[in-house]
């Protein structure tokens, strides 16, 4: 599957390519199953400009695969192995650095959605053995990034109180590992269905956001007035000022997406006046990747992925199901 002649969803489409054959230090993979980002959808309208790559381009970041063939010099995974294409390839060690967006699954570089890919050994994780494809083929942006805001940004522990907004992935993601490290967590969303599974996955506490404007305010008097610890933001422009009143002195805000809007006017003195720390998160290196998947098998941890699952040739319906906001958890394809 390929974005052929120009950059809309119109120009999705089937394409064949010669089979791709490892050489040193790579591994062919049958590709299984793949999940959603709002990032993909935006790339495939070339909303990263000239981050974006060029056409024509195999879309979409995150998936799983199975290994069937191994390149010379391969020791890191053996075939048979189920495992994760880091959505980075680049990015194997330390902290984000300048030019690694170059090294980004689905744009610039071609995508997962393929019958078989070829990757070098170093970016590849293999997954927990509990996890089924769909639930696997969630890790690599939306998992890596949940995990970057709670443990590697926030430095959660046992005792800590955390926000998270809504039902998507990385949402979901950051309250189950929130969970994990022992957190008390608190979720907001605008549908008492979600607020209702949004407990049944170990929230704390939830807010209805259309009820309650000022759930800043009330996420706060939830915590005896001092604030949470950590808000895990996803929704921007008309979130963060509620993250900001939620937040306690020191407290910090890791900021993963911006999908209410792009530009903020944020009250300064709230922020100052808190000592409060705004963090950007950008997913997650292989080393955070490996240590989620070793959380993950301990807590038997299962991703939270919609029940509709889409097929290879369904790409831009789920693409165009993405933005409306219906799913619970993770929209997935399966192969």
């Amino acid at each position: 599957m390929e974005i052929g002649a120009d950059w809309d969803f119109e120009h999705i489409r089937l394409a064949e390519r010669p089979d791709p054959r490892p050489g040193q230090g790579q591994v062919l993979l049958r590709m299984k199953a793949a999940s959603l980002n709002y990032r993909d959808a935006l790339m495939v309208r070339r909303g990263y400009g000239n981050q974006s790559g060029s056409l024509p381009l195999i879309p979409i970041s995150d998936g799983v695969g199975e290994v069937i063939e191994l390149g010379p010099g391969v020791d890191r995974v053996a075939v048979g192995q189920r495992v994760c294409p880091l959505m980075n390839q680049h990015w194997l060690h330390g902290p984000f650095r300048d030019g690694l967006w170059r090294g980004h699954l689905g744009g610039p570089l071609d995508g997962v959605m393929r019958e078989f890919m070829v990757l070098d050994q170093e970016a590849l994780v293999p997954v927990p053995d509990h996890l089924s494809d769909i639930e696997a083929a969630t890790l690599p942006c939306a998992g890596i990034t949940a995990w970057s805001a709670i443990v590697e940004a926030g430095r959660i522990k046992a005792g800590d109180q955390v926000l998270v907004q809504g039902t998507g992935g990385v949402s979901l993601f950051a309250l189950q590992f929130a969970k994990a490290q022992g957190a008390t967590v608190i979720a907001t969303s605008s549908s008492e269905d979600k607020l209702a599974r949004l407990t049944e996955l170990g929230a704390d506490a939830v807010i209805n956001y259309r009820t309650t404007a000022d759930w800043g305010k009330a996420a706060a008097k939830l915590t005896d007035g001092r604030g949470v610890d950590l808000v895990v933001e996803t929704g921007g422009a008309q979130t963060i000022g509620q993250s900001i009143r939620a937040l306690r002195a020191n407290g910090t805000i890791a900021l993963v997406g911006n999908v209410t809007g792009s530009l903020a006017e944020i009250n300064l003195p709230h922020v100052f006046m808190k000592s409060a720390r705004l963090i950007g998160v950008v997913v997650g290196n292989r080393d955070a990747f490996e240590a989620m998947v070793r959380a993950i098998a301990q807590h038997q941890i299962a991703p939270v992925v919609d029940p509709k699952v889409y097929g290879f040739e369904e790409l831009r319906a789920a693409l165009e199901a993405l933005p409306l906001g219906r799913h619970i958890g993770k929209i997935a394809l399966r192969f």
